[in-house]
Order: structure tokens, then sequence, then C-alpha cells
């Protein structure tokens, strides 16, 4: 009865769901309990509202909640992003690794999903890596590596980074022969790759600059929305490893475009 009081403090159905809006703009996640707590109405109408907003293209449903879809102008935590389509990008990130040959030099961004693929590389001795995330790091060495460079600069802690003109400085320094990067958003309209900040996307950008090979990783929930910051045009990118949940929003590419996917 309590909740059913509370709801009647909204004065439309649309005031109600704009408030759940703007409760997930800034919290970038919630489960349904969570939002039934913060706006005091029933799990019922949560439910309703998720669904109605969801058909709206206004959110993504996922693991029991919910995440807002508009123009990404920062990302969720790390210790969010990595129960956000987990299994997908454990599948993606060893796709990625399998594509790393013997004695090729490597660098590996501070992404989640780069996360996955360093795990499946850090036992192979005779690759060299560098990389200015700090989580990367730690699994790298944890792994077994030892030749390792890590980048300098600023501390992001959205994304564990070292981000900033010191780091993209230092990135310049090197050539590898692949680079796999997560990104915060494919924009496959605009037709770029994005991120929600300059000194994460300028890194990524020198990064893509001394690269052969160019992998970017990305689950598909990173095909829903755009981001503030771009990191380079799709035409830069030579592979896209991602699940199989995203090969629909492909169709309508050209045919140079869809040869750059690679589902798992």
């Amino acid at each position: 009865m309590e909740n059913e009081a509370n709801e009647n403090h909204f004065t439309s159905a649309a005031q109600r769901q704009a408030r759940l809006l703007g409760h997930l703009r800034s919290e970038m996640f919630a489960d349904a309990q969570a939002l039934k707590d913060a706006l005091g109405v029933s799990i019922a109408t949560v439910r309703r509202d998720l669904t109605e907003l969801e058909a709206r293209g206004l959110l993504k449903r996922m693991h029991g909640g919910a995440a807002i879809i508009n123009q990404a102008t920062r990302d969720h935590v790390v210790s969010v992003r990595e129960e956000i389509n987990a299994a997908e990008k454990a599948r993606i990130g060893a796709a990625a690794a399998e594509m790393i040959v013997d004695g090729d030099a490597v660098i590996i961004d501070s992404g989640t999903t780069s996360l996955q693929a360093a795990k499946h590389l850090a036992g192979r001795a005779s690759l060299t890596f560098i990389t200015n995330g700090t989580d990367t790091l730690a699994q790298l060495v944890a792994g077994g590596q030892r030749d390792v460079h890590l980048i300098g600069g600023r501390y992001i802690e959205i994304n564990r980074s070292l981000g900033g003109p010191m780091a993209v400085d230092a990135i310049r320094r090197f050539s590898v022969d692949k680079v796999i990067l997560s990104v915060a958003a494919v924009d496959l309209k605009r037709g770029v790759i994005a991120t929600t900040g300059l000194d994460i996307s300028a890194v990524q950008a020198a990064m893509i600059e001394i690269a052969q090979t160019v992998i970017v990783v990305a689950d598909n929930s990173k095909f829903d929305r755009s981001a503030l910051s771009v990191i380079a045009p799709l035409s830069a990118i030579d592979h896209i490893v991602t699940d199989e949940n995203t090969r629909p929003l492909t169709a309508s590419l050209s045919s140079e475009l869809q040869a750059k996917f690679i589902f798992v």
C-alpha cells in the first residue's frame, strides 16, 4: 500500500519514467530493486516501465536491471563493466588472442574486454607487450610475462589507465605489429569508434597510429550508443571482434565494412 501511495506522487507515467531515466543517467546501471527504492514504486511498476522504455530505445535491460542508451559522456566503473556481458567478453578476448602470432609486439589498452585477451596472451614468452592499463599490466605479470612496457601519464580511475599528453608522447616512441583496443562505442551510423573522454581517445588514437594491424574488441552493448570523443573512423580498423548478438546490426553495412567483423 505504501508503494501505491508513493506512486501517486507522480502526476503521470511520463513523469515517473523521466525520473527513472534520470536515475539511470546518474548511475549508468541500476537493478530493478534499486530503481524501486529510488522511485518509491512497486517492482511491477518498475518492470513495466523498463519494458516500455526499452521498446522506445531509451534503455537496455540486462542482468536484472537496465543501462541507459544515449550519447555516452562517461562509462561504467570497471567493477560494473566487468559484469556486463562477461561471457561474451571472455569469448571475444580469446578470439582476439588467437590473432597474435609468435614474435609480435602488441599494445593492449585498459578495457575489460582487452583484459580478457591479455589473460590468454600472458604466458607466451615470445611476445612483447606495451600497455597503459594497470589491470592489464597486473594480468600480464601474473601470467608470467616479463617483457612489458608500461606507458606513463595521468591516472584515469574510470578505466584504471594512464592517459593524457604524456601517455600520447610515450606511445609514439613505439612501433608495434598489433593493437587490441576496447572502446566505449562502435557507432555504425557515424562510422567511427568513440570513447567517453579526450584523455582516453587521444591515447587510443596514438595506439592506432603506431600499429600495423588494429583489432577492436567490443561486445554487443557497445553498438547501441555513441560516445563523446571520436577515436578513429571505422576505415582505420582492420578487425572488429564481437559476439553473435551484434551480427543483425551489421546487415546493412557495406561489404567492405562487413568484412572487418569477426563474430564469436
